[in-house]
């Protein structure tokens, strides 16, 4: 591989120098004693395990951190040229590698944003804070038909699978989740030892392709559900019915990616694209979806099941409160995730105009359900570029009950956004199927990196809500979280949209809402026509 490639050819240019140095004159020294210089350093970069770009990069990779030492602007103009088009800005990725590291990450000079720019938000302090709580308060998740209900963490790693991520990330990742008492979702690509490496917490998804426990077929296989569910790190299973960044499309894994591993626990071709199919097989309607949903947590011992989605049609939401309404049972949980959430393989388009960002998502699942009387019963879970502490309070306050990260655990890994996740070549061994590019990320370094970015992200959480008055997050209100709407006015979340209140829909559906929740049918994700 390169970069034993490289280290060898130092070496050879240094005895071939050499040889010239001994016969020619003294200044052919001042070059050798450069080459060997380097050859040392190579040689380091090799067998330390601290930086994943300098075990696959050797020399080479310290331009990187070169240019992160130099001035912010420059850092800039290199970061943002090997990131998509929707950056976390600088700030906010200085304070995801900081964290990680165990970096103090206060910055200086103020805010390098325009708070008098039209659409800043805020959260509104209080003149007198409380004090923090001895412990991050945890979510219980866990309805009435559920026996084994689950303690959620505010924030957790999000839905990446063994094939989008490599062997080292996944276990990095786990074993953080466990070190933090965090849970850990496997993604729709199946469950596998990778998930299992660290004992931490597991949400296993179950995506179209039933990757883990499908038949021959491709079809959803009971059995192998009953199987693979009995694991004990499995605390929730949830079901994937969309994706922020492709919603209406199914998981896409390339062909350089599906390794004979992989083709083995996903249980399809090795050495051939992996297409998800767009919808489920196991259910068509809205009925079928929340029976199919009881039958999971039947299967499963009681376990806390839940469903993904990408909100599309407020309408189908509704459609799905009427048919849990009519069969009285409903899922633990509903994970929203905003189309703005990331994806190594999607469609530009359906990554930039199709499915809701999370802000409005999150609203919509919350107050249907709130609406229909079935908030109590149901937690909604937020994903989608959720990076720091104020991320994780805003989402709270639009409707969530906690959130899911995946961007920005993967760079606490050590992702640096080369965007070459797609290609099988990640330099720095997180999103690459190559076992030798993979064995540059050390995974006792990394993992550690993901628990101190997990705690000092919850913690700024429970610190900012702690500066609003706040001691629970049952106390976070709408009211607190605002928004400049023009050059001279701010308003309010509680003003800017509609709430509704415990069981309006059913009691007297507000005008609005009126419309789509007499189109909505328990029977059909089709509007209903003629009444």
């Amino acid at each position: 591989m390169f970069r034993f490639f490289f280290v060898g050819f130092l070496v050879v240019a240094t005895v071939a120098v050499g040889v010239v140095a001994s016969i020619g004159s003294w200044a052919w020294w001042v070059l050798v004693a450069v080459l060997v210089f380097l050859v040392g350093v190579g040689g380091y970069d090799l067998v330390q395990r601290r930086h994943a770009v300098l075990r696959n990069y050797p020399v080479l990779g310290h331009l990187r951190y070169l240019l992160e030492g130099l001035r912010p602007e420059l850092q800039q103009y290199f970061i943002e040229r090997n990131f998509d088009g929707r950056p976390f800005d600088r700030d906010v990725r200085t304070m995801i590698y900081e964290r990680a590291k165990g970096i103090h990450g206060e910055l200086s000079f103020g805010t390098e944003r325009d708070v008098e720019e039209i659409g800043y938000e805020h959260l509104m302090h209080s003149t007198v804070p409380v004090p923090e709580p001895a412990e991050p308060p945890r979510v219980p998740i866990g309805g009435p038909d559920c026996t084994r209900p689950y303690s959620m963490s505010l924030l957790n790693v999000s839905s990446m699978s063994f094939g989008a991520l490599s062997g080292n990330a996944l276990r990095a990742l786990n074993r953080g989740a466990a070190l933090g008492n965090f849970a850990h979702d496997t993604g729709e690509g199946g469950l596998t030892p990778y998930h299992l490496d660290g004992g931490a917490d597991l949400i296993w998804e179950i995506g179209s392709g039933y990757f883990g426990t499908r038949t021959p077929e491709g079809h959803f296989d009971p059995q192998r559900f009953v199987d693979q569910a009995a694991h004990e790190q499995i605390k929730l299973i949830s079901l994937k019915l969309s994706q922020g960044a492709k919603p209406g499309l199914g998981g896409v894994l390339p062909a350089a990616k599906v390794s004979p591993e992989i083709a083995r626990f996903r249980g399809v071709p090795a050495h051939e694209k992996c297409v998800s199919p767009a919808a489920h097989s196991a259910f068509s309607t809205p009925r079928e979806l929340i029976r199919f949903v009881a039958r999971l947590r039947e299967l499963a011992d009681g376990r806390p099941v839940g469903f993904k989605l990408c909100v599309g049609s407020r309408m189908e939401v509704l459609a799905m409160c009427k048919a849990m309404l009519a069969e009285g049972t409903a899922p633990d949980f509903i994970i929203v995730d905003g189309a703005e959430g990331g994806t190594a393989a999607a469609p530009l388009e359906y990554e930039d105009h199709v499915g809701l960002p999370l802000t409005d998502g999150l609203m919509t699942v919350h107050n249907a359900l709130v609406g229909s009387g079935l908030r109590d019963r149901i937690r909604i879970g937020a994903s989608g570029k959720v990076a720091v502490g104020n991320d994780i309070v805003k989402r709270l306050i639009q409707g969530a009950d906690y959130t899911n990260a995946a961007r920005a655990m993967m760079m606490a890994i050590g992702c640096i956004q080369a965007q070459r996740c797609h290609t099988n070549l990640c330099p720095v061994g997180v999103a690459t199927q190559d076992p030798r590019r993979a064995r540059a990320l050390d995974v006792a370094d990394k993992s550690e990196r993901v628990r101190r970015y997990h705690e000092a992200t919850v913690a700024q959480a429970v610190q900012i809500m702690a500066s609003m008055g706040v001691s629970d997050p049952a106390q976070l209100s709408p009211h607190q979280l605002r928004k400049r709407v023009s050059a001279t006015e701010q308003r309010s979340y509680a003003d800017l949209f509609e709430w509704l209140s415990p069981g309006e829909l059913v009691a007297e559906p507000p005008r609005s809402w009126a419309a789509d929740w007499a189109a909505a049918d328990a029977d059909s994700f089709r509007p209903r026509v003629g009444g």
